[in-house]
């Protein structure tokens, strides 16, 4: 049987050992995970590119939950930063111009929708950018995951960019959203999708999106099972039901790879 002192020192080394590992910086690239002196450190060490995901909080049809841009657009800032790796990535933006509310307009007609006016929406995403210049980050990246407010994101990035002069730079980068759109619903029919079942909201590119960044959020078998919806119902121009997480990564791999080649391109070229 070990004698009293070699428990301790066993003891004692299972101690330091554990200490050691909650000590070590984690293995991450989400800002919101990391002590202010890592975040300092990794600045001084290049990590000078910090990428602002843009959700929004929204309908998406009976089966898709309300946050569906906001798991995206996080799941996949993450990616493109992973793959960047000179890249930390911000708490992702959730609240987003959406409609109005006298009288309810666009997704505002369904509970669960949250908006909020554009000069209130550009003034946020100003205010974060500018944080971030202060702390020593050059390449500000507005990454937005929904279509209706990308105008907003580039007139913010005009105006940050008059300001900086240079000294560090807004980039919304327009592959991100092309891609989601436009160029996934060319990647759906070179796959045999019909156009009338890719839409332009919750339909089946949307949700197949979805199910391959974050199938929790669908509501699949129900989904599968239902009959074809409509506009009254949230869905717009699709048929959601033959998505799948198989089609939907097709979608997140060209996203991933056309924005980390245009970030490449846009930050080396400064």
């Amino acid at each position: 049987m070990p004698s009293l002192s070699l428990r301790a020192l066993a003891c004692g080394l299972l101690l330091l050992g554990a200490s050691t590992a909650f000590a070590q910086t984690p293995h991450t690239v989400q800002l919101q995970d990391l002590t202010w002196t890592e975040i300092r450190d990794q600045v001084q060490a290049g990590k000078t590119t910090i990428i602002i995901p843009i959700g929004g909080t929204e309908q998406s049809g009976p089966y898709i939950a309300v946050g569906k841009h906001n798991a995206r657009a996080a799941f996949l800032a993450q990616k493109i930063a992973e793959r960047l790796g000179n890249a930390l990535v911000a708490p992702v933006v959730t609240y987003v111009p959406e409609g109005g509310t006298a009288p309810p307009s666009s997704h505002m007609r369904f509970p669960g929708t949250i908006t909020i006016p554009d000069a209130v929406f550009e003034q946020l995403l100003e205010s974060a950018a500018q944080s971030f210049a202060v702390h020593g980050f050059r390449n500000i990246v507005l990454l937005g995951d929904h279509g209706g407010y990308q105008k907003d994101l580039d007139r913010v990035a005009a105006k940050l960019n008059k300001g900086w002069g240079g000294k560090a730079r807004a980039l919304v980068p327009p592959e991100y959203y092309a891609t989601s759109s436009d160029g996934f619903n060319q990647i759906l029919r070179q796959h045999g999708v019909k156009d009338n079942e890719i839409g332009t909201h919750a339909g089946l590119a949307d949700t197949s999106l979805q199910l391959a960044a974050d199938p929790k959020m669908v509501r699949l078998g129900q989904l599968q099972d239902g009959p074809k919806l409509g506009a009254a119902d949230g869905v717009y121009g699709g048929d959601p039901r033959r998505s799948s997480a198989e089609l939907g990564q097709l979608g997140v791999d060209a996203i991933v790879v056309n924005t980390v080649n245009a970030l490449r391109r846009d930050t080396q070229a400064r």
